[in-house]
């Protein structure tokens, strides 16, 4: 489940990404509004808003590029948006422009599970996802919580920290998601830190989707001055090797794309 920017260096080019990505049979994607202030997202993905917002991004700009690509699309695409651009364009104007243009959820990074009645109760109106953030240090009722008013699939944070690649993750991750999975129904899914295919081995067996971001993002900064082309290669390249590490795991993996 690769996670790209929306709008860096543009927006035609994040349409031949998602088609890239699903034609070498990702299960879904999200798609990242890029905004001035993310609070979950390490330099890599901060990097690329600031770019996208340079070149004038804007919400009604990725929309309406969703509504043109994802008619031809197998995987089904996720926004991770920040709770102020919902707030700023109205709860229910967002989530109805957004499933007219074909996005099937939404991922609210900074909306605290005590503030998301209103939006979950939109949400479940229009049988759009709202899917909440897990942590490592949420305490075990407070994931209860957001389990119960989460929709689609649950996001499971591996690390302690903000997006980025890393070398190694936490030993008790398979644990925790394990406990994690005895208190729900919904499918989990686990970011942030995912970036290797020794990663998915480890993981594959006990989420029921990986999410892989600042991996995506880095090699795409690279379209600004490379080949886009070649860019679009590799990036196909990387998202084959990530599937083939899942081995047997992919069937399941692949029911989760029909539940945003």
């Amino acid at each position: 489940m690769p996670f790209v920017t929306a709008g860096d260096p543009d927006l035609e080019f994040t349409s031949h990404v998602l088609r890239t990505l699903d034609g070498r049979g990702c299960h879904l994607c999200e798609l990242g509004m890029p905004y001035s202030d993310p609070i979950a997202d390490g330099p890599v993905i901060q990097a690329s808003y600031t770019r996208a917002l340079s070149a004038g991004i804007r919400v009604p700009d990725v929309l309406d590029m969703v509504r043109r690509t994802a008619p031809g699309l197998a995987m089904p695409i996720v926004t991770m948006v920040s709770y102020a651009i919902l707030y700023r364009r109205g709860l229910a104007a967002y989530v109805s422009e957004a499933k007219s243009a074909g996005v099937r959820g939404a991922i609210v990074p900074d909306l605290p599970v005590e503030e998301a009645d209103e939006l979950a109760a939109i949400c479940r109106g229009e049988d759009f996802s709202l899917i909440q953030l897990v942590t490592p240090t949420t305490p075990p009722a407070r994931a209860r919580r957001i389990a119960a008013q989460s929709s689609g699939f649950l996001y499971f944070v591996s690390v302690t920290g903000v997006t980025g690649e890393r070398t190694e993750l936490a030993p008790d991750l398979v644990d925790q998601v394990g406990w994690l999975r005895g208190e729900t129904d919904l499918p989990i899914c686990i970011g942030f830190g995912i970036s290797r295919p020794e990663h998915i081995r480890r993981l594959a067996s006990v989420a029921d989707g990986l999410i892989v971001g600042s991996a995506f993002v880095r090699r795409m900064a690279r379209a600004a001055e490379a080949s886009r082309d070649e860019v679009l290669g590799e990036l196909g390249d990387f998202a084959g090797q990530l599937l083939e590490a899942l081995g047997g795991s992919s069937q399941d993996i692949a029911a989760v794309a029909e539940t945003p």
